[in-house]
């Protein structure tokens, strides 16, 4: 019995298993609307293991950042756009060279940096570097962030800022046929500026003219008598 796994063991065993299969699916299912539910179910998964880390800041920061805002972007974006899906997988395999270099890479540094982990562990005689706070890990990670990382968190906001801005850039344009109204001018017109009172002469009224016909037959009218 002492050979058992306990609960916390099974649970992650159970939540990498989802994450693992869900992942695989967002990228080999068909219909990107499933892809994107599966991608939620994904990073459901990656919060549930984060909790079971005891990091549960970031697990709600997972949740709430990524399933309550990005993919509800996503999959508005992909419910509501005309695309042609059939075409674009017609042109997959063109992209295949570049995504499996990609992949290779990103697997290199995974090992790379697992590797790396594994030896400082091994290799570590006695003592700890962690600084042990009294409190909730949400405020060692604001005090990790703001003080040792202070320059890599400035960095990447104005990294987010200048993104932000130059979205906005390219997507703003002045089109000739929006037509839009200044409240400041609004509020500045005077009544000379907008309303022009004319003086005209009054005409007499003139009596309609005797249409040709009814002359006609009262000239033959007159004719008989």
């Amino acid at each position: 019995m002492s050979d058992l796994p306990d609960l916390a063991t099974l649970v992650f065993y159970v939540f990498s298993g989802v994450l693992l299969l869900s992942a695989s699916r967002v990228i080999s299912v068909k219909n990107p609307v499933h892809a994107a539910l599966f991608l939620v179910l994904a990073f459901f998964s990656a919060s549930a293991l984060w909790m079971l880390l005891k990091a549960e800041f970031l697990a709600i920061a997972l949740v709430l950042v990524y399933v309550g805002a990005v993919m509800v972007l996503f999959l508005f974006v992909v419910m509501m756009l005309d695309i042609n899906f059939e075409e674009l997988r017609t042109q997959f395999r063109s992209y295949l060279p570049v995504g499996l270099l990609v992949g290779a890479a990103i697997f290199v540094e995974m090992v790379l940096v697992l590797s790396l982990s594994f030896k400082r562990q091994a290799g570590a005689t006695g003592g700890t570097n962690a600084i042990l706070l009294d409190g909730s890990n949400t405020k060692a990670l604001g005090i990790e962030l703001f003080t040792k990382y202070i320059y890599a968190v400035e960095i990447a906001g104005v990294l987010l800022l200048v993104a932000i801005v130059a979205a906005i850039a390219l997507t703003l344009r002045d089109r000739r046929e929006t037509r839009y109204q200044n409240p400041g001018e609004q509020v500045l017109v005077k009544r000379n500026d907008r309303l022009r009172i004319l003086k005209m002469v009054s005409e007499k009224p003139v009596a309609a003219e005797t249409p040709p016909a009814a002359v006609a037959a009262a000239a033959v009218v007159e004719a008989k008598k």
